[in-house]
């Protein structure tokens, strides 16, 4: 076959096949990068739920993702910023709500025999998550760029709530809502403590009494 200007195209009506777009390799590279990061921010999950975020260095959160600490250094300037990514990864889903609720529906999921329905993981992630919640909490009180990230997450959560509650009592919407969120973090807290002297199913009588009736 004859191109346009007379001359033979090679392979004549094979098409000769293009070399990849610098895009596929860059959208490689970004695949990659993605997966390297949540390979991380799931190890660093598990391990400061499990020892804290003290217990567990960047070189035991490399380890368990089965990477090199050279790999936490090329996508987090350190813990800190590390601990801020899995915060916000922890923090934008939806699922997470009432501590309390997850703790309780964990529970109930479990048979006597202490076999973990499917919905949750043998592990137990609502106490894995609540546990992380609490050293977020702690870190937070200790560390400024954590600290006013968890601020603004418990603000935003009662802006939510308040916007859903009606002036009950003399109480403001707001106000209800931040008892609200208080009684769910502190109960669980205590539950985690003394699971038996404190169950989860507190929170449904206290959180009826603070809210009140919810707008229809």
């Amino acid at each position: 076959m004859r191109d346009a200007n007379g001359g033979h195209r090679p392979g004549g009506d094979t098409p000769v096949p293009r070399p990849p777009r610098p895009s596929d390799g860059a959208r490689q590279r970004r695949d990659r990068r993605d997966e390297t990061r949540t390979a991380l921010l799931t190890a660093a999950e598990r391990l400061w739920a499990e020892r804290g975020i003290h217990g567990a260095s960047l070189d035991d959160i490399a380890a368990a993702a089965g990477l090199t600490k050279g790999a936490v250094y090329s996508n987090f300037a350190g813990k800190t910023d590390l601990l801020l990514a899995l915060m916000e990864r922890f923090t934008s889903d939806p699922a997470h709500t009432d501590v309390c609720e997850e703790l309780s529906a964990a529970e109930e999921d479990t048979d006597s025999a202490g076999r973990s329905s499917a919905r949750h993981a043998p592990d137990d992630r609502a106490r894995q998550l609540a546990l992380l919640l609490v050293e977020f909490w702690l870190y937070g009180m200790r560390d400024y760029a954590a600290g006013w990230r968890i601020a603004d997450w418990y603000a935003e959560r009662r802006a939510r709530l308040a916007s859903q509650l009606d002036p009950a009592d003399g109480i403001a919407p707001d106000e209800r809502a931040t008892l609200t969120m208080a009684l769910d973090f502190g109960l669980a807290f205590q539950h985690l403590l003394d699971p038996a002297r404190v169950p989860t199913d507190l929170y449904k009588t206290g959180k009826a009494l603070m809210q009140g009736r919810p707008h229809p």
